[in-house]
């Protein structure tokens, strides 16, 4: 695990500056403290900062192949590289090092840009190879691990970071304002775009091919398929070869040569990872989880069971109000972009806690979105088909009044509203963006942002820009209801929570790995039939019944909690206040960004309880502090700086 960095240079005779791509390595080396590597040759440079993981004294990176005409860098871990090694090896490539790392250099001598179907795990590479001066790059199937560039007619310049790229000389530091409808809606960009105007990211599943004087080409190697016809596998079938299946998931993912522990969050999914990883190995493993004093919010208990069920050397965190907001601004400043979720925030202080103990964790992340796990799939399938009668029963005009007797009347409170706004009556069925996506993401939709945004910016933005990635992806899938949600939420929403569970581990300087993910296990769990997947509202029924032999009944089929933060506690009260002065100061509202009446009507509201907009506060704070922070630059250490900027919790 590290982070990678590198510089093309496509005009002029002088070499890549070697203080230049030191200076971008530099700025991840959280990502990568035991060891940094470079390859220069004139215009191209290639750079590394290395977690040291696997081949402890041989792994040094940037590695080459046996003639030095390919040189690579490269984030991840793959898996099953000791198999490649050995059919490597049979057809006469030669090794030097025991790392994962120099697989794939041989992998891309033997089959080219074909190299990345053969590799199981998760990664992002750049392969210079200077017979051809061609850079080849890729990144894995399910985007586990990330890679920013920034391209223009001077210069190739990528990293594992976007702050890596900014440190690049005379990279400006751009909002990219064409994005912040689809921030609004659901608090990432689903596409090629980042924050920063100018700067990409290279899209899960891809590879890039760049050579002097042509254009690059950017094209997928994979995809989920779903299969259209049901299956007529028995449900004992889809069980035990699952539990097959994910146990050989978490037992390559135990590769290692420094210790391993578990993110334990007393839910199902890193429960059966823990249970799972303690069966191989049979020995107790080191799980850790972090909670808040808020009882009604904390998994701690449930962790607590999990661990003395599996006799784990358990550890836990608390994490504090006056922590969470002191944390934001650094936070912020790792993301390189605002802050979409707060859990964001828990999973930092559980990393940190972890880090002193090993150096590499397991969790239990994507299970929900390749089994169904989230409430919102049985939901939004009941939704659909209760929907489809009330369009047939009553009136269109008659519809629309009770949508918005729901969206305004003074008579219900933000509670009833709320959840009556998640239904078929609050939702119109007409548009399935408003139907799921405004109905379980979007914290402000089309019609809310018309009203925030300030005129004249919503004059220079494409109307449906919101939508557009994501319905991209939607249209794009196929299969049954289910099977598209998956498709989409895969391709979207999954992409962003494993960018924050990348950033938020590297914050403290420790690996995470995700069994449920191995692309194989995805391909097969998403293809499981509707009737094995969901049992009333609840999803993942294979995987609970696979792991019945493993885990307590109170743990399988307890109600999920997802991760959640009091967030909406910690924003009663005086904090308001504070949230709302820095959002209405001068210095925010002349970015041109939004109306000053919007803001203000918007607090108005969620004192009175009209309308709950915690989530809303929440979208707008962090992108203010993302503007102080990232693009002006305003100390992001914890407990330094200004105490509207980077000492929230010194006002709340």
């Amino acid at each position: 695990m590290c982070g990678i960095a590198g510089i093309v240079q496509f005009k002029g005779d002088a070499p890549v500056d070697a203080a230049v791509l030191r200076r971008m390595c530099d700025v991840m080396a959280h990502r990568g403290p035991d060891d940094d590597g470079f390859y220069l040759q004139g215009r191209v440079g290639l750079g590394m900062r290395r977690l040291s993981i696997i081949d402890l004294t041989t792994g040094h990176q940037p590695i080459s192949n046996e003639d030095g005409t390919l040189w690579i860098v490269f984030n991840g871990e793959i898996y099953n590289h000791a198999q490649l090694r050995e059919q490597l090896q049979a057809r006469g490539h030669q090794y030097r090092t025991h790392s994962d790392t120099e697989t794939i250099v041989h992998l891309y001598e033997e089959y080219g840009r074909d190299c990345v179907q053969h590799l199981r795990g998760m990664f992002a590479f750049a392969i210079w190879d200077t017979r051809t001066r061609r850079l080849f790059v890729a990144r894995d199937r399910l985007g586990i691990k990330p890679l920013y560039y920034r391209l223009t007619s001077d210069n190739f310049v990528f990293g594992s970071e976007i702050k890596v790229v900014l440190a690049y000389p005379d990279v400006r530091r751009e909002f990219h304002r064409a994005g912040l409808p689809e921030y609004l809606a659901f608090g990432y960009l689903s596409g090629e775009e980042t924050f920063y105007r100018g700067i990409r990211k290279l899209m899960p599943g891809h590879t890039l091919e760049l050579e002097e004087g042509k254009e690059p080409k950017i094209a997928p190697y994979w995809d989920l398929t779903l299969n259209q016809s049901d299956s007529s596998h028995s449900e004992s079938y889809y069980i035990q070869t699952y539990r097959e299946m994910l146990e050989q998931a978490v037992n390559s993912h135990l590769m290692s040569d420094v210790p391993l522990g578990v993110f334990l969050s007393g839910g199902v999914d890193s429960s059966a990872v823990a249970a799972l990883m303690t069966k191989i190995r049979q020995a107790p493993v080191e799980t850790f989880s972090v909670g808040y004093a808020e009882h009604a919010y904390s998994e701690l208990p449930y962790a607590r069971i999990v661990a003395k069920h599996l006799n784990s050397v358990h550890h836990e965190v608390l994490l504090t109000r006056e922590g969470f907001f002191d944390s934001l601004p650094k936070l912020i400043w790792h993301e390189d972009e605002p802050i979409t979720w707060p859990s964001s925030v828990s999973l930092y202080i559980v990393a940190q806690l972890a880090r002193q103990r090993v150096k590499v964790v397991l969790t239990g992340e994507g299970s929900d979105e390749t089994l169904g796990g989230y409430s919102r799939y049985a939901f939004t399938l009941k939704n659909a088909a209760m929907d489809r009668y009330y369009r047939g029963l009553v009136p269109d005009a008659l519809r629309r009044g009770i949508r918005q007797f729901i969206a305004e009347s003074s008579l219900l409170h933000a509670t009833t509203r709320r959840k009556l706004s998640h239904t078929f009556l609050g939702l119109d069925g007409n548009s399935w963006a408003s139907f799921y996506f405004d109905n379980f993401f979007s914290a402000f939709n089309e019609h809310d942002q018309s009203a925030l945004l300030n005129p004249d910016l919503a004059a220079e933005l494409t109307p449906g820009s919101a939508y557009r990635d994501v319905m991209d992806y939607w249209e794009r899938s196929s299969g049954d209801l289910l099977g598209r949600l998956l498709y989409t939420d895969i391709k979207t929403y999954l992409v962003e929570l494993l960018m924050k569970q990348d950033n938020m581990s590297m914050a403290a300087s420790i690996e995470s790995r995700v069994p449920f993910l191995d692309h194989v296990l995805v391909e097969f769990a998403t293809n499981i039939p509707r009737r094995f997947q969901l049992k009333g509202l609840s999803g993942k029924h294979v995987l609970k019944k696979a792991v019945e032999d493993l885990l307590p009944h109170s743990i399988l089929y307890r109600p999920k909690l997802g991760f959640p933060t009091p967030w909406s506690g910690w924003l009663a009260g005086p904090q308001l206040d504070t949230i709302q002065a820095m959002l209405l100061e001068p210095r925010s509202l002349e970015r041109g960004l939004f109306q000053r009446a919007a803001v203000e009507r918007l607090f108005q509201e969620h004192r009175a309880n009209y309308r709950d907009h915690y989530d809303r506060i929440w979208r707008l704070l962090n992108l203010e502090l993302w503007h102080r922070v990232c693009l002006e630059g305003k100390s992001h250490d914890s407990g330094a700086g200004d105490v509207n900027e980077a000492r929230l919790a010194s006002r709340v």
